[in-house]
């Protein structure tokens, strides 16, 4: 290792000549400063995190909050946003995998969430690697040979790109600044940033993010703040950076205008992260008997609380002039079967048109051959405009007890069962393996996916309403049972591809499931799993 580490930082982790590229002394300077000045108010946000769950497992319900009720009723709103934000009616997600990357920002896409986090799995090797892609994905330079020689490399016209960290409870457990294992979210922003906000400003560019996972506006302000500092300490205009809140958890329903408010400066507006909300609503009611959620197919953006947060998240994104993303279009093309290929696809453009229909100005699919689907349905909204940010829906009211409207809650089934067992052992498998976005039973699963999955079996077990359609109780013994099953018949299909990280998976998968403890999110026990 050739580069002289700044005092205080610690590398746990090999150095490769190219890595050495990235994690420079300077760099590492940025991340020690930005971990110095944060990391304080971050584990004080994780605290109050904690609070808010006993609060909710003691019965308290959640409510708009009275003391930011001016932030609610003012006129306010966002700066203006860049050009190359304007319209995105079409986003394509994926990992910073090198390949998908390239063939992302091909897709045709508006834009490209390059995904540090949910759909990426955080070994030493992906994150950097990571780094390395995105540097020169900015750049323009990146390329790739297959192992068979096919080429990739950048089309003359491509998506916008825009990181995603990790999130504010996730660690990068390879780099120590004073003996402390630095936040992942810190790490993956301060990298990017240093190695490329200059090389965007001279070009006459900037750098956009998603943030992940947040529960309240105080999380918000402190992203805020870390944008502030960051751009003051790499002497780049206020406003370079623009930053597009996933609102994935019921909590930061309650608070998107103060969320919004929080980083008006810095805000490209909000997006409506399906997968992670359901898992937040199954994780915070969870111990509340009058909570439980039917098979997760069941579970569409048109049940009432589902319904109600997606047009509160419109409204409010609208009256601040910023911008609304729809969710995942999960569903990816089927190939040698043309009839489920079709209902796939119809699946989607029904779900894009509904979104377009009622005013966002874009949404996510996880697939290039999806994007031709969704950008139809915006742009037989759009038109040549590039979003609906006019369209302001003061006809939508929804009140604290819409969101909190929580059907439906049948049919639990045996079927569904094995099914999230199934999904949450084979995405663990894949995860731990290395490869955080995998293609299961024809949908692209990422850790949301696999979230629900073991949340809605640790509830149902515990819950007096967890009752199968054939009147069998969901018992520690059934989901023992049915395990077994599932683990017998994805042995038997993978074969040879069943590995030791398949063993661990659905060893992982029970031990989560059957704890009494409910574990915050399987990130955290399976990040020892991986290097």
């Amino acid at each position: 290792m050739s580069v002289q580490l700044p005092q205080g930082v610690e590398i746990l982790a090999p150095f490769t000549p190219e890595f050495e590229s990235i994690l420079s002394a300077d760099a590492l300077a940025f991340v020690a400063k930005l971990h110095r000045k944060f990391e304080g108010t971050r584990r004080e946000l994780l605290a109050r995190r904690v609070l808010r769950q006993a609060e909710l497992d003691a019965g308290r319900l959640p409510d708009f909050l009275p003391e930011t009720a001016a932030v609610r009723a003012g006129d306010w709103q966002i700066a203006p946003l860049p050009a190359d934000l304007l319209d995105r009616r079409v986003e394509i997600t994926g990992p910073v995998e090198r390949k998908m990357m390239i063939n992302a920002l091909n897709s045709g896409a508006k834009s490209f969430m390059a995904d540090f986090e949910d759909s990426n799995c955080p070994s030493w090797e992906n994150q950097i690697s990571g780094q390395i892609n995105v540097r020169d994905a900015y750049r323009k330079t990146i390329s790739f040979t297959s192992p068979e020689g096919k080429q990739y490399a950048l089309n003359d016209t491509i998506a916008t790109l825009i990181l995603r960290p990790r999130g504010w409870h996730l660690m990068e457990k390879h780099v120590k600044v004073d003996g402390e294992i630095v936040s992942g979210a810190l790490f993956d922003f301060a990298l990017s940033f240093f190695h490329n906000i200059h090389y965007l400003v001279g070009e006459g560019r900037a750098t956009y993010y998603y943030l992940p996972k947040m529960e309240s506006h105080l999380e918000a302000r402190l992203w805020n703040d870390v944008f502030v500092f960051a751009q003051d300490e790499l002497s780049v205009p206020q406003g370079t950076i623009k930053a597009t809140v996933l609102i994935e958890t019921i909590l930061a329903a309650f608070e998107m205008d103060e969320i919004l408010y929080e980083l008006r400066e810095h805000s490209s507006g909000l997006n409506a992260g399906r997968w992670d909300y359901i898992f937040s609503c199954i994780k915070k009611f969870k111990n509340n008997k009058d909570f439980c959620l039917a098979n997760r197919g069941a579970i569409t953006m048109t049940v009432p609380f589902m319904r109600a947060y997606a047009l509160l998240l419109l409204k409010t994104c609208h009256k601040r002039q910023a911008p609304a993303i729809g969710g995942m279009a999960a569903l990816i093309p089927i190939k040698n079967d043309p009839v489920a290929n079709e209902k796939a696809l119809g699946g989607v453009k029904a779900d894009k048109d509904r979104d377009a229909g009622d005013g966002y100005d874009g949404g996510w699919v996880a697939h290039p051959g999806l994007v031709p689907v969704a950008m139809e349905a915006f742009s037989a909204v759009l038109g040549d405009a590039p979003n609906q940010i006019g369209k302001q829906r003061d006809d939508v009211v929804v009140k604290a007890s819409d969101l909190l409207n929580f059907q439906p809650e049948a049919p639990i089934t045996e079927a569904g069962m094995k099914l999230n067992i199934d999904v949450g052992i084979q995405y663990l498998g894949s995860w731990i393996s290395g490869n955080g976005c995998v293609p299961i039973h024809n949908l692209m699963e990422d850790a949301a996916t696999a979230e629900i999955s073991r949340a809605q079996i640790w509830q149902w077990i515990r819950s007096p309403k967890g009752v199968l359609d054939d009147g069998r109780k969901v018992t520690q013994e059934l989901f023992a049972a049915f395990h077994a099953e599932v683990v017998a018949e994805l042995k038997a299909k993978l074969g040879s591809r069943w590995t030791r990280q398949y063993e661990d998976a659905a060893r992982m998968f029970a031990e989560l499931t059957s704890s009494d403890d409910f574990v915050e999110f399987l990130t955290l026990p399976g990040y020892d799993y991986i290097d």
